[in-house]
């Protein structure tokens, strides 16, 4: 195969191992907090997806500086993507004077 291709792919491979671990932190967080337990949840999604992302990265970028580089590219928009398609970090406007409401 030759290299563009296979740099390519390793910024692919980057965009799905992003999306792994910010797909699944926005999950974790929606489970997490509607458990009883939300420590374990959190712990355990933690182990899990630094696990598989750190997996991947040493699986796909070998010895190669430049397939880190583009597996950590490709994570970082991973990360844009999943902001926008899950609307996270989207705060409602408030009125002059309205206080910002807080959980109990």
């Amino acid at each position: 195969m030759s290299e563009p291709a296979i740099l390519v792919l390793t910024l692919l491979a980057g965009l799905g191992l992003g999306t792994l671990f910010f797909g699944g932190l926005w999950w974790t967080v929606g489970r997490g907090l509607a458990s009883p337990q939300p420590a374990l949840w959190f712990l355990g999604s933690m182990l899990a997806r630094m696990g598989v992302l750190i997996a991947g990265f040493l699986i796909v970028g070998g010895h190669d500086w430049r397939r880190w580089a583009l597996c950590l590219i490709g994570a970082v928009l991973a990360r844009a993507i999943v902001k926008r398609v899950t609307g996270a970090g989207r705060v409602p406007a408030l009125a002059p004077g309205q206080e910002v409401p807080y959980a109990p």
